[in-house]
């Protein structure tokens, strides 16, 4: 016979509310009296019927989240915090990729809200704003990450882009090069921004800008390490070859890492090379990587507790965009200077250009 609430409620002289609050783990609940139901649900091998509990709350407790590539690290440490964030309220994370792929990610948009899911998140690949416009008439709540979206006013939580292409430049200016060139993004908001950075870096410090020195590549989230390889033998075909590189994430920088050495040179003396993203594993390569933080565990926490506000709030909240400061991290891809090439242990970065974790909130 299957085990209902109402039975655990009945056999501890409890209600059904206080079973169904310990279940969710709601903290109004003596610690004693938790104990209790959580012993008899683990003796009697209990398991909420998920379908009742969204019949009677109007709530499935799954949030979809839909990114480029499931295997990019920045993207995984995002779904992790997320998934950490929302678990705490009895919710799960549904993961999907788009693979860049614009037609891929509306036809998993429209799989996941099929679901009835109470929530999306999306690192969008997409140009066309309808999937989303959809959503807001359906009363959908969703929010954007990492990339925003022209000709929409919706939650968005990622970093300052421009900032940080602006601040990898100049940190490339600060250690001597003169000479630098950048594999850039694709032409979203996160792609545009890193590159007038990028750009912006450069005049400021008087140096010529050169479309020659810079390489864009049609994928940046997909075979990533692939790509910054075939942008880097480009760029060391060109005459005087650049003497700084800074890439648009860390994996093409890996890639840009790889050629540069199996070319002979030395990094950094002869080539410099500054990533985005600060992966798990930057501070661990042969020649550990510089990167630009952008807080991907804050990004997911800040995500879910958007999220939370959206879906359980009576009245549908006024979206926020929350732009948190990038911040660099330096390792010794950069440090050519002799101010900064003081060993340092295990390829542990230092840090500077930015609070971590700051931010700007703006209500739109």
């Amino acid at each position: 016979m299957t085990v209902r609430m109402k039975d655990i409620a009945t056999d501890l002289g409890l209600s059904v509310v206080t079973i169904s609050k310990v279940l969710r783990d709601h903290p109004d609940i003596a610690d004693e009296t938790r104990k209790r139901v959580l012993r008899r649900v683990k003796e009697l091998d209990y398991h909420p019927n998920l379908m009742a509990r969204s019949l009677v709350t109007g709530h499935s407790y799954l949030i979809g989240l839909i990114v480029p590539d499931l295997l990019h690290p920045f993207f995984a440490e995002i779904a992790k915090a997320l998934s950490a964030a929302v678990r705490g309220r009895g919710y799960s994370l549904i993961i999907s990729s788009s693979e860049e792929d614009a037609k891929l990610e509306a036809r998993e948009i429209q799989q996941l809200v099929a679901r009835q899911l109470d929530a999306l998140v999306i690192a969008s690949t997409a140009t066309d704003i309808e999937a989303f416009r959809k959503m807001d008439r359906n009363g959908l709540p969703y929010v954007l990450i990492d990339r925003e979206l022209s000709g929409l006013t919706a939650s968005f939580v990622g970093i300052d882009d421009q900032a940080a292409g602006r601040i990898a430049t100049e940190h490339l200016i600060d250690q001597g090069c003169r000479r630098i060139a950048h594999i850039r993004g694709r032409n979203n908001s996160t792609g545009t921004r890193r590159f007038e950075g990028y750009k912006q870096a450069l005049l400021k410090h008087g140096l010529h800008y050169s479309d020659a020195l810079v390489v864009s590549r049609s994928n940046v989230d997909t075979k990533s390490t692939q790509h910054g390889a075939e942008a880097m033998r480009i760029l060391l075909k060109r005459n005087p070859i650049p003497d700084g590189v800074f890439a648009y994430n860390d994996p093409l920088a890996i890639g840009a890492l790889n050629v540069i050495l199996e070319a002979g040179l030395r990094i950094p003396e002869d080539v410099a090379v500054i990533g985005c993203g600060n992966l798990h594993y930057d501070g661990s390569l042969r020649v550990p990587l510089s990167s630009i933080d952008q807080n991907s565990k804050l990004i997911g926490e800040r995500t879910g507790s958007i999220l939370l506000r959206m879906i359980e709030s009576k009245t549908r909240p006024k979206p926020v965009n929350l732009t948190l400061d990038p911040s660099l991290v330096v390792r010794s891809s950069t440090m050519r200077n002799s101010r900064e090439s003081k060993p340092r242990p295990s390829g542990k970065p230092s840090t500077s250009g930015g609070a971590n974790g700051a931010s700007r909130r703006k209500h739109t």
